[in-house]
């Protein structure tokens, strides 16, 4: 499968997928189109364990979708094509981490945050300034009130303003802040992790927590019960785990 505007790069269980516009790295139709196809890809192999984003070049992750998709003639297929991207980033079933060198801004500030975790440089902003050219945010306003807060989202929201990546860690949005040449190295330690866990037990501690996210606290208790009880328990994997600890020594993962 080759693309034109992202670079897919598979090795040693990860998929990196990288927005290859530079200078600003700009989410045309074309490119949606196009990171779908790569998370569908990193979501259908069984040898993937972890999904990497990011940007080419130091200045954006990306600093959103094109302005001129935005216009009335175009915008609902954009719009279409955009969500879709995130309706597979739901529906992976591995960990995402977003590596964020400079500017994520607009779309690009909704695909770092729908990510499991952000990896962010010294010099990395966020924003939503949607507002200021008349336009909404969709996946922010459903998802930065449950990441952040009410109080924050609105605020970023509401008056477009972008924030620094200490701010963004501040607020929660953000994991691990690094110096721009230690970004990738930073990454790559959160994703070797990652790596080291069962990647059946990874999968479905995602889910648990994916899916009590949005329940009050009893449903969301009986729901990973039942994950834990119905699911996990039925894995090898949990069974090497424990065994594992008890003697001692370290598990040998078989991934089922």
């Amino acid at each position: 499968m080759s693309f034109k505007n992202i670079l897919y790069e598979e090795a040693d269980g990860v998929a990196r997928i990288s927005i290859n516009r530079p200078p600003l790295n700009i989410l045309n139709a074309e490119t949606l189109l196009e990171l779908n196809l790569a998370l569908t890809k990193a979501k259908d192999d069984p040898f993937i364990k972890v999904a990497v984003i990011t940007g080419v070049g130091d200045r954006a992750f990306s600093a959103g979708v094109d302005i001129k998709d935005h216009l009335p003639d175009k915008v609902t297929s954009t719009l279409s094509v955009f969500n879709k991207v995130f309706y597979t980033m739901e529906s992976l079933d591995k960990p995402t981490v977003a590596s964020v060198n400079g500017v994520a801004l607009g779309g690009g500030c909704e695909l770092a945050a729908a990510c499991d975790m952000i990896v962010a440089s010294e010099k990395a902003q966020f924003g939503q300034p949607e507002i200021t050219v008349g336009a909404i945010p969709p996946v922010a306003v459903a998802l930065l009130p449950k990441l952040i807060g009410r109080k924050k989202a609105f605020e970023l929201v509401l008056t477009g303003d972008a924030i620094s990546a200490t701010e963004a860690k501040h607020i929660g949005l953000v994991n691990r802040i690094v110096p721009p040449d230690k970004l990738d190295e930073a990454t790559t330690e959160l994703v070797n992790k990652l790596k080291d866990i069962s990647p059946i037990v990874l999968r479905l501690t995602r889910m648990a927590l994916r899916e009590s996210l949005d329940l009050d606290f009893k449903s969301g208790l009986d729901k990973v019960t039942e994950i834990y009880l119905d699911l996990l328990m039925r894995t090898e994997d949990a069974v090497e785990g424990l065994k594992a600890f008890l003697e001692k020594r370290k598990p040998q993962w078989k991934g089922k």
